[in-house]
């Protein structure tokens, strides 16, 4: 599975499922269901590669000033949600996450930011599949900190200096 692909399937399941996470998260694995094995290995590994790289001290704090707060989980699901949203919104807050305040539409910081489901779309799939675990991915390790420079969440000036757009949205 090429990367368009990749994307196609999450831009697909987000827009049946009216960008609803949970629903996302169904949709996803129905789509799956209809590859073989091998493709969904594929997209398992298309997904983790993008949710390692979005483990940056920056994305992080970003996910803290949009949903007021973001502990270890919630950064884990606050990182599929963010793969959910699609190529365009995922590559433009890797870019700069302050970009996510016109990236993003509506948000409902207790229903948005949080699609912990859509990180097991492709076990669930491969599992129904084959009745096996999904294989090992043959990945690099994820990293055991996030990337960039370590910024204070409870440091209100800096975050709103490190992310203009976001804190007027967010935290006004």
């Amino acid at each position: 599975m090429d990367e368009t692909k990749f994307w196609e399937l999450i831009d697909t399941s987000r827009e049946a499922a009216e960008g609803d996470p949970e629903e996302q998260a169904d949709e996803l694995t129905e789509r799956l269901l209809g590859l073989d094995p091998d493709a969904v290995v594929d997209f398992a590994r298309h997904f983790e590669a993008r949710y390692n790289r979005a483990y940056t001290w920056d994305l992080w704090a970003a996910a803290s000033v949009m949903l007021d707060g973001a502990s270890d989980d919630a950064f884990d699901y606050f990182r599929c949600w963010l793969i959910g949203q699609g190529r365009e919104v995922f590559e433009g807050a890797l870019h700069d996450p302050d970009q996510l305040a016109s990236l993003v539409g509506e948000f409902d910081e207790e229903a948005d930011g949080d699609a912990e489901e859509l990180g097991y779309a492709a076990d669930e799939a491969y599992e129904q599949l084959t009745g096996a675990e999904l294989p090992d991915l043959g990945l690099p390790p994820a990293p055991r900190e996030p990337l960039g420079d370590y910024l204070d969440f409870d440091d209100d000036a800096a975050l709103a200096e490190r992310f203009p757009q976001l804190w007027e949205r967010f935290r006004p």
